[in-house]
């Protein structure tokens, strides 16, 4: 099931836009869950990272729609964006929150569906696991393929994923055994490691871009086979 979202603050457009999801539904065979928002800041607040698309009105009583994308941006790197407005110039300013397309009031279906394509065309060349952790101001959504290792620090656990470090709390026991199904394996107790970015083994440590993380006595048997064993997986 793909999960969209449309927020929109008339009726009659919501009431559009879920006649023509329904409708791909049926003419494409994809299943969809619906969820709709009257208003950019009914998305925002207590936003969980629950959806894979959002089709998003730009001009809204309360938040305008590309207020709410630069929220939600922060919160979810992830999540498709497309914008739907009565004025095409609005959504220039969609590269500016990675939007993958705007439609033009008023929307014809062909249009819509093509659109539709393009969104979950990039859905599934994504294929991405996708997990949410708890951060100081809210929640963090990340698809887990994209995390390259987490490391844990006076309780502290800290994700490095696209470059960022984001902190979140949780222990690592129950994040290994969350993430071992994903090729994740530790090389001491303060780090988890994603074995798809280990470029190599040297003196004692797997080599990540400019990261060498320690290996402990204890897991550098353990640990290489672990890596032998994806290499191997990725290679057949």
């Amino acid at each position: 099931m793909i999960r969209i979202a449309i927020v929109e603050d008339e009726q009659n457009y919501i009431d559009q836009l879920t006649g023509y999801i329904e409708r791909y539904e049926k003419e494409a065979g994809e299943e969809f869950g619906i969820a709709t928002f009257r208003d950019g800041d009914q998305i925002v607040n207590g936003y969980n990272g629950n959806y894979e698309i959002i089709l998003m009105d730009i001009q809204m009583k309360f938040m305008d729609g590309m207020s709410a994308a630069e929220v939600i941006r922060k919160l979810d790197s992830e999540v498709i964006i497309m914008f739907t407005t009565n004025m095409a110039h609005f959504a220039i300013r969609g590269y500016q929150v990675d939007a993958l397309d705007y439609m033009v009031k008023p929307i014809e279906y062909f249009s819509f569906s093509q659109k539709l394509n393009k969104a979950i065309g990039r859905l599934n060349n994504r294929n991405l696991h996708y997990m949410a952790v708890p951060v100081e101001d809210g929640m963090q959504k990340m698809g887990i393929e994209n995390i390259t290792y987490v490391e844990s620090q006076r309780h502290v656990l800290i994700y490095h994923y696209k470059g960022n470090c984001i902190n979140s709390h949780g222990t690592m026991t129950e994040l290994e055994k969350m993430l071992a199904p994903y090729f994740f394996y530790r090389s001491n107790k303060g780090y988890l490691v994603n074995l798809k970015y280990v470029e190599g083994i040297k003196n004692g440590c797997c080599i990540i871009g400019r990261e060498q993380l320690v290996i402990s006595r204890s897991k550098q048997k353990p640990f290489m086979e672990a890596l032998v064993n994806y290499m191997g997986r990725v290679i057949k």
